[in-house]
């Protein structure tokens, strides 16, 4: 920048911004926090490295991403990231589930539906008939089932991670 207005970082560092100052295109005069942050998290100086080590197509990405780890160090100073991504992981986890028990209650559905349905008999199909009602009451059953596991599991996501432990479908 070196005249009218210093960077963010020259501006938090109180030093007079050069010409070639590193952190000028990609820390603006009217963005001071967004270089704090970075600058307490990681010091101006690592910064400047790792900025100077790279290409310079590849840094405005690298500054994006120093900021949001960082943001996520400060929401979350143990496990930054990390602890987003895994609670995402889980959501995605839990969604999948109940993706899985809503395809199955529908199959059941289409099936009750199928068999309900008004077909013509064969005379060894009406001998048989009990063996035909017994599977549609296994088929009630089963619907029974689906509909109480998704009724006390669907209708709330878990957001506490361990709870996701403490619940599960096999034990």
């Amino acid at each position: 920048m070196g005249g009218s207005s210093p960077c963010a970082s020259c501006k938090l560092l109180r030093r007079r911004c050069a010409k070639d100052c590193i952190f000028a295109p990609y820390f603006p005069s009217d963005d001071l926090p967004k270089f704090a942050i970075v600058h307490r998290v990681f010091g101006a100086s690592n910064v400047s490295k790792m900025l100077q080590e790279l290409p310079v197509q590849q840094r405005a990405d690298a500054v994006s991403s120093l900021v949001y780890e960082a943001n996520a160090r400060v929401r979350d100073p143990v496990y930054g990231c990390v602890g987003a991504i895994s609670y995402l992981e889980n959501q995605v986890s839990q969604l999948q589930m109940q993706l899985a028990v809503a395809q199955t209650e529908m199959l059941c559905i289409r099936m009750q539906q199928e068999s309900a349905l008004p077909m013509p008999m064969p005379t060894q199909m009406q001998q048989d008939d009990k063996s035909f009602l017994a599977a549609t009451n296994n088929l009630d059953n089963i619907s029974q089932y689906l509909n109480f596991a998704s009724s006390s599991s669907s209708s709330n996501v878990i957001q506490d991670p361990s709870a996701l432990k403490r619940e599960s479908l096999w034990t």
